[in-house]
């Protein structure tokens, strides 16, 4: 099994460390809002006492409609995530879509996310765990917790202990997700660090047709449950107007909701350590 924690650059996922913020835009816009939002999120993240890595895609490969916005490619959005790191000392995570971009992307990111319709797809899982990088690794919204144990183990197999795994719904009949957080016990018990992403878990997939529909709004509540029930940090897409972005404007928070959810986020995790510090405790006693 893999340890309870991973290390990102200076920062440390799982066990008894801080919340874990991965957040920022959908998909990289320009080079200035990364930089706004990050720098934004960076402060909120700091005042909260909270660790945070700075999210956005280069290619939104998976989008509903081939003529909606995908971004601006590996070869600028690499050049965009590296000044982003360099210019705010923020360790960056990006998505890989296929093995030819696993090694120019494993030089500038910090962490490789395998998207969720991608989780199963052994050559690229592989790939970027070879890299040594920390691999973060959605679970497909098709498939049972318990069932992302062959995942880690492929990522194991190929000399990689640094596995974070995240939640972010479950088909739930046509157009539609539910969120069960008995998928953070279950992951967790795996290993790994358990991230719970709150803006996809509420997409509707496909519900625009030619797009995906969102509940934002739902958001918040999700992310305060998944931390009750114990996931070392939230994944948190935000714009500073989301209904003008380029994708994912229905379910991407915006800025200035991320500084009550983080200080409440805090406050519960605070009592959830707290709880399992008292009962570990308890269970070493003779």
């Amino acid at each position: 099994m893999t340890a309870p924690e991973v290390r990102v650059g200076e920062i440390r996922v799982g066990h008894a460390h801080p919340l874990t913020i991965i957040a920022g835009p959908c998909v990289i816009e320009s080079e200035d809002a990364c930089l706004s939002i990050a720098e934004r999120v960076k402060q909120i993240a700091a005042d909260s006492g909270l660790s945070f890595i700075f999210k956005a895609s280069y290619d939104k490969a998976n989008r509903t409609s081939a003529d909606s916005y995908r971004g601006p490619g590996l070869k600028k959005g690499l050049r965009i995530l590296a000044k982003v790191k360099k210019r705010l000392a923020v360790p960056v995570l990006s998505d890989v879509h296929c093995r030819a971009e696993v090694e120019a992307a494993a030089e500038v990111l910090d962490v490789l996310q395998i998207p969720a319709f991608l989780c199963r797809q052994t050559d690229l899982v592989q790939a970027a765990a070879r890299t040594g990088r920390p691999v973060n690794i959605k679970k497909g919204q098709f498939m049972a917790p318990w069932d992302m144990k062959h995942i880690v183990e492929k990522v194991l197999a190929a000399g990689n202990r640094s596995v974070i795994l995240t939640e972010r719904g479950t088909c739930f009949g046509y157009n539609n997700l539910v969120s069960d957080m008995r998928a953070i016990v279950v992951m967790k018990d795996l290993g790994c660090p358990v991230i719970f992403d709150a803006t996809h878990s509420v997409q509707l997939p496909g519900g625009r047709g030619a797009s995906s529909g969102g509940q934002r709004e739902m958001a918040l509540p999700l992310a305060k449950a998944a931390v009750a029930a114990g996931c070392d940090g939230l994944f948190l897409e935000v714009h500073e107007q989301p209904e003008k972005a380029l994708s994912d404007a229905a379910t991407m928070i915006p800025l200035n909701w991320l500084p009550d959810l983080l200080r409440q986020a805090k406050g519960i995790h605070r009592v959830v350590r707290a709880t399992m510090t008292r009962h570990t405790d308890a269970r070493r006693r003779p």
